[in-house]
C-alpha cells in the first residue's frame, strides 16, 4: 500500500479537536487549545469532548462520530486528539476507513492513540503523528519546550533528528538500519495481536514506550509479542521512555533486565533512551516514514510526515 503524507498546516487554518478514548481533563485542555490558538490556528472541539460515559468520552457511537466528521470537515487541516486513557480499540472495527483514505490530513496523538496509529496507517496508508496531547501534556505549566516544538514539524516539512542533543541514548545491538517506523505504546501494540489491525513489524522500525506497568508486566508483553514472530521481523527497535514501570515486589526482576533479554535476543539494531512517550519532554515523530537508526552516532533520523 501506498503511503499517504497529509498537507502541511498553515497560520490561519482550522484544526478539530477530538476524545476518542478516555475524558480529558477539561482545565488542561482548554490551556492545551489556547496554546494552538497561539500556533495562528483556528479549532473546532468534537461534541463528544465535553461527555463522560464511565471511562469513555461519550459513547462508541458518539467518539465514532467525532472522528469520521472531522476527517468529511474540509475546512478542518489536522486532528488532534485531547488524550489517551482507554476506548480507542473499540472504534477501529467501525472506523469507514474510506472516509480517511479520500480526506486524507494530520493525525496526532499517543498512548491508547496507538492502536488508531496502527489501525489507520495499515488500513490507508496515511502518515500519522505520535506526540504529546492536548489535556494531558501540552494544558500542563509545567510542559517542556521541547515538548511544544515538535509541532513546527506540521508546519514546514524537516526531518526529526534524534540524537543525545535531545537525552542520554544507550546502544544495545550495534549496527545501522533503515525502515519505516511503527509502533508506540506496547500495550496498545500487544493488543493489535489476533486482530484484523494486527500490527506488520516486517522490515521495520518498532518503537515502543508504555507506562505505569511493573517489569513483570513488561516481560509478559515483550514474550508475546516475541512468540508472535514481531520482533525477529523488525529491522530495529526504538526503546523510548517506560514511565514508573517499576515494582515495589520483593523478587522482581528490573526493566533495565527484562528490556534487555528480549531487545538482545531479537539481535536487531537497538538503541534506549529516548524521550517519546509519558514523559516531559516529550519529543514528537511521524509514523508510517522512513527512518534511520544508527548506533554508531547514536542517532534516530526520521523523514517528515508532511508535504
Amino acid at each position: 500500500m501506498s503511503l499517504l503524507n497529509p498537507n502541511r498546516l498553515h497560520t490561519g487554518d482550522t484544526v478539530g479537536v477530538i476524545a476518542p478514548a478516555s475524558p480529558p481533563n477539561q482545565e488542561y485542555l482548554e490551556k492545551g487549545i489556547e496554546f494552538l490558538e497561539g500556533l495562528g490556528l483556528r479549532v473546532k472541539v468534537g461534541k463528544s469532548v465535553e461527555k463522560i460515559y464511565g471511562y469513555l468520552a461519550g459513547s462508541d457511537e458518539e467518539r465514532l462520530e467525532d472522528l469520521h466528521a472531522m476527517f468529511l470537515d474540509a475546512e478542518v487541516k489536522a486532528i488532534f486528539c485531547a488524550c489517551g486513557g482507554y476506548g480507542t480499540a473499540r472504534l477501529a472495527a467501525n472506523i469507514d476507513y474510506e472516509i480517511i483514505k479520500a480526506n486524507p490530513k494530520i493525525f496526532w496523538g499517543y498512548s491508547d492513540i496507538t492502536f488508531l496509529h496502527t489501525a489507520i496507517r495499515q488500513e490507508t496508508g496515511l502518515i500519522t503523528f505520535h506526540g504529546p496531547m492536548l489535556g494531558s501534556d501540552i494544558g500542563k505549566e509545567d510542559t517542556h519546550t521541547y515538548s511544544k516544538e515538535g509541532f513546527q514539524q506540521l508546519f514546514d516539512p524537516t526531518e526529526v533528528i534524534y540524537s543525545e542533543r535531545l537525552s542520554p541514548l544507550e546502544t544495545l545491538i550495534e549496527g545501522v538500519t533503515r525502515g519505516e517506523l511503527v509502533g508506540g505504546n506496547l500495550s496498545l501494540i500487544v493488543s493489535t495481536l489476533g486482530t484484523p489491525f494486527e500490527i506488520d513489524t516486517n522490515g521495520k522500525i518498532l518503537f515502543i514506550e508504555d507506562v505505569n506497568e511493573e517489569p513483570r508486566s513488561v516481560d509478559r508483553m515483550l514474550n508475546q509479542l516475541q512468540m508472535a514472530g514481531k520482533l525477529d521481523e523488525v529491522n530495529g527497535i526504538v526503546i523510548g521512555d517506560f514511565c514508573d514501570c517499576t515494582s515495589n515486589r520483593e523478587l522482581s526482576l528490573t526493566l533495565e533486565e527484562v528490556i534487555n533479554h528480549y531487545v538482545l535476543s531479537a539481535n536487531k539494531p537497538a538503541i534506549k533512551g529516548f524521550m517519546m512517550g509519558h514523559c516531559n519532554p516529550h519529543i514528537s515523530i511521524p509514523l508510517g516514514v522512513q527512518a534511520v537508526l544508527n548506533t554508531n552516532n547514536k542517532s534516530l533520523i526520521v523523514e517528515s510526515g508532511i508535504v
